[in-house]
């Protein structure tokens, strides 16, 4: 970090109600989308203290405000549903008894305890490993049955709604403003050839058998913390895109992301596959999670959210590296295409896998 960087970074931690010394400030984590910081500090006993400072990407979070808003609503609920402290983000308050802080450059921070004895998984290293985030992302739905969904905000408009991420797509080929279009005939080819899949979803949510629930929306593994010594769920982070969506969502992105056999930028696709065995551990996992919230009819479009997430995945980094990788960050130029290439892999492979999956959450 420069100078000048940490200097606003510890500025920014000051405003916040603490209480504490800071003795060392760092990057923290690789997420895609918000510049994230660990932040150690001493509590006036000479303790240890450590916290999560993150600066929240405006580009993509329009309305910081009402991020905010619905996380402070979001984790004040949680709390009045367990005793145990780990098991919610615990979000501190300015000085001022907000929620966040607006900086003199406009930038918004928020900061957070640290969940100390925990670890995240950018994958699962053990079948259990994956069980866990299922049991945790079922909980958090079950918990937040009773939450009033009308005073959410939704912080990214159309976040998973498939048709209009599909009708997006069409308009980045179309205007084709980096001159890549004819590069990735194939892999334009690979989406439009779905076209008729991409309505299924809000199909039966019209049809009365996909009701809306709250939801996480980016339900990766490494969006929850695992106890360090026995491994068990803790808590769900990464609250920034807490919405009403469906169900199927959250479970489809969780197989899109945590089992697949690879890293989700991996270059050799011969690596990349949907594991079957990962599919029917999470599904079995995510149901009890959600403690019989479930409908059968959600059970049974549990496949059509896994394949819904990957294509939806696969076609938002199509259409960043078509627009120039201005959403997702990248390491590197073809980083977005790479991306792209493991989501289509992976859809392909489901397809295969497709009657296999159907037979696995009628059993459950």
């Amino acid at each position: 970090m420069r100078i000048i960087e940490i200097n606003k970074t510890i500025n920014a931690f000051s405003k916040f109600d603490t209480n504490v010394t800071v003795v060392g400030c760092a990057p923290y984590g690789n997420g895609h989308i918000n510049d994230t910081f660990l932040v150690n500090a001493k509590n006036p006993d000479g303790s240890d203290k450590r916290f999560i400072l993150q600066n929240i990407n405006s580009n993509v979070f329009k309305k910081p405000e009402q991020v905010m808003h619905n996380i402070s609503l979001v984790t004040s609920f949680l709390k009045t549903q367990t005793d145990d402290a780990r098991r919610v983000l615990t979000l501190v308050k300015t000085k001022d008894g907000a929620a966040f802080y607006n900086d003199e450059d406009g930038r918004y921070w928020r900061l957070y305890d640290f969940v100390e004895s925990s670890l995240s998984l950018d994958l699962p290293e053990t079948t259990e490993d994956f069980y866990q985030s299922a049991i945790a992302f079922g909980e958090f739905q079950k918990l937040l049955n009773d939450f009033p969904v009308e005073e959410l905000y939704e912080t990214i408009p159309d976040f998973h709604n498939t048709p209009d991420r599909y009708r997006k797509f069409l308009a980045a080929v179309e205007n084709d403003i980096c001159g890549r279009a004819a590069s990735v005939a194939e892999e334009i080819k690979f989406v439009t050839d779905r076209e008729a899949f991409y309505s299924v979803l809000f199909d039966n949510n019209k049809e009365g058998k996909l009701p809306l629930r709250v939801t996480h929306n980016d339900t990766k593994i490494n969006n929850v913390m695992l106890d360090l010594e026995t491994r068990t769920a803790l808590c769900v982070i990464d609250l920034d895109t807490i919405m009403p969506g469906f169900s199927v969502n959250d479970f489809g992105d969780s197989i899109r992301f945590g089992a697949s056999t690879a890293a989700e930028d991996e270059k050799d696709l011969s690596k990349v596959e949907m594991d079957i065995t990962l599919f029917e551990t999470y599904a079995k996992g995510f149901i009890k999670g959600c403690g019989g919230l479930l409908t059968k009819d959600e059970i049974m479009l549990m496949p059509e959210g896994a394949k819904m997430m990957t294509i939806e995945c696969g076609m938002r980094f199509l259409t960043d590296y078509l627009e120039g990788d201005t959403y997702f960050k990248t390491k590197y130029p073809e980083h977005n295409l790479d991306r792209c290439h493991t989501q289509f892999k992976l859809v392909a492979d489901m397809e295969s896998k497709w009657d296999k999956m159907k037979e696995i959450v009628k059993n459950i």
